[in-house]
């Protein structure tokens, strides 16, 4: 069964710097691997879109981070990447991942699975 698991979230300063990585697990009944992305939901607060990847390469981002986050992905890894600079303590919240999936066996549709999330702290 395919899995998203992520890693590299921790505690940093304001200022600092921080890379999450999400990788699928469980992939022998994976074909292939649509758009991905990262979401956040910090407490009290709705989940947000931070930011998203396609298939291609084509980003996007909210607002708030442009210019200091950036997403890639290895798709030879089936890997995606969220590098954080300029922290600052706003960005505090659970980082999930999630990538849209073609599974074999299951037709021809995308299926969204979750990773479990990965805290980001960051102290003022």
């Amino acid at each position: 069964q395919v899995q998203l698991v992520e890693s590299g979230g921790g505690l940093v300063q304001a200022g600092g710097s921080l890379r999450l990585s999400c990788a699928a697990s469980g992939t022998g009944t994976l074909i292939s691997i649509n758009s991905m992305g990262w979401y956040r939901q910090a407490q009290g607060n709705q989940r947000e879109l931070v930011a998203a990847i396609t298939s291609g390469g084509s980003t996007n981002y909210v607002d708030s981070v442009k210019g200091r986050f950036t997403i890639s992905r290895d798709n030879a890894k089936n890997t995606l990447y969220l590098q954080m600079n300029s922290l600052k303590p706003e960005d505090s919240a659970v980082y999930y991942c999630n990538a849209d999936l073609k599974i074999a066996g299951l037709g021809s549709s995308l299926y969204r699975y979750w990773g479990q999330g990965t805290q980001v702290t960051v102290s003022s």
